[in-house]
């Protein structure tokens, strides 16, 4: 299949970022020794220690011209006690020093809900971002996975950054197009020194790109769905019911997602909040419900870019980038998007109806990007051997592009 570029002017926006000036950190006071005398592992303590945590990645990566460096308010969110998921996860952060210099960081985590789904013994790891040395890599691991071992976890995965519900997976193909809101970058040897440390691929997840308006349905499609339209019926999310919206697309997503490698459900506090920043950002059209019957049975979220405007930002709000990020919202046509979200009751994933629903709700969303302006999406992300998505999104136009892969080690 012919590979479609990414539009102009968003590769331009990417390359034309100016360099971040970082504001220099010292090191901490309490150290953890290791072999070079010159390389110190710190734990994440201190709100100073936070700070230098969440900026390291743009420090870092900030003459890759694909980079994109997250809001560090956002980020700093992300990580303290206002994330719901910190009501059911434990969290380590550290950060690689040398000469007195941030090299890398790495956390870990031990998910008490992911362990009634997987066992006792599992630990996760993430955020993980470093310069290519060998050394710092082994460092970094060395810190994480004591920590995991003395928690009881034996059998480590990652990166998830913080559970298989938010950003995860490396980066190993797809380095030279820039990441769409939610979804990582990392350098090509990230991949090699991971490996360094033990790690093998578990699971790979891919992205898929597409152009909205060329979109198309195969005859058999067509007949597909004209067999079940007197049963399906697709709709906008309502949002004068919008909480009990929320609670049915929980309940579809924690059913259809039951049985995939690595899950572990969104609790109601989780997709509560998620649904506060649906309803900011994301128009009633781009969240779909198709029924069944009358009954809401599978669903898909859209997401504008947002990428596309805070990368300018080189992740700072203040002085004047929340003006900036206000502006581009309101009059910036933003033109790529994102399906982050979508799922169909395991009742249909295995009937005729299955794939009805999914092509059902991929036209829905497709009308609503195009009212948007949005001229090209990424469909992410896709486990790698779920073949009938796969196909279904192959014989509509679209191409894999980009592939994440989650590690696994046992201690």
């Amino acid at each position: 299949m012919r590979r479609m570029p990414l539009p102009r002017a968003w590769l331009d926006a990417m390359c034309a970022r100016r360099n971040e000036r970082t504001r220099s950190m010292s090191l901490p006071s309490s150290q953890v020794e290791i072999d070079d005398a010159s390389l110190q592992v710190t734990p994440v303590t201190t709100r100073a220690q936070h700070d230098a945590f969440i900026r390291l990645p743009g420090r870092l990566y900030r003459d890759d011209p694909q980079w994109v460096e997250p809001l560090h308010f956002e980020r700093r969110q992300h990580l303290s006690s206002k994330n719901p998921v910190f009501e059911h996860l434990d969290w380590q952060g550290w950060l690689a020093w040398r000469s007195g210099k941030p090299v890398g960081r790495i956390g870990a985590q031990v998910d008490r809900l992911h362990r009634q789904y997987h066992g006792d013994d599992t630990g996760q790891f993430g955020l993980l971002d470093a310069v290519d040395d060998p050394a710092v890599f082994s460092a970094l691991f060395n810190a994480a996975e004591g920590w995991l071992a003395s928690r009881g976890a034996r059998r480590i995965t990652g990166p998830f950054n913080l559970t298989i519900n938010d950003e995860c997976g490396l980066l190993v193909e797809g380095f030279d197009t820039p990441p769409v809101m939610m979804m990582g970058h990392a350098p090509p040897y990230s991949a090699l020194r991971l490996e360094g440390q033990g790690y093998a691929a578990a699971k790979d997840l891919l992205a898929y790109w597409m152009r909205v308006d060329t979109l198309a349905f195969t005859p058999a499609m067509r007949r597909m769905i004209e067999r079940w339209h007197h049963r399906v019926h697709v709709r906008p999310l309502d949002r004068r019911r919008f909480d009990q919206e929320m609670t049915t697309l929980r309940e579809i997503f924690n059913d259809a997602w039951a049985r995939n490698w690595g899950f572990t459900p969104f609790t109601e506090a989780e997709f509560r909040a998620m649904g506060a920043d649906l309803k900011r950002l994301v128009p009633p059209d781009l969240i779909q419900i198709a029924e069944v019957d009358g009954e809401p049975a599978a669903f898909i979220v859209g997401l504008p870019n947002l990428n596309e405007l805070i990368a300018p930002l080189n992740g700072q709000l203040l002085p004047l980038g929340w003006l900036k990020l206000l502006w581009g919202i309101k009059m910036r046509k933003v033109r790529t998007g994102r399906v982050p979200l979508m799922g169909v009751r395991q009742a249909y994933q295995f009937s005729r109806l299955g794939p009805t629903l999914a092509l059902v709700l991929i036209e829905a969303i497709q009308q609503s990007f195009l009212k948007q302006g949005i001229e090209s999406i990424e469909m992410s992300w896709i486990l790698e051997d779920n073949a009938g998505m796969r196909n279904i999104l192959e014989n509509i136009g679209a191409y894999s592009y980009k592939r994440y892969r989650l590690y696994e080690k046992t201690l």
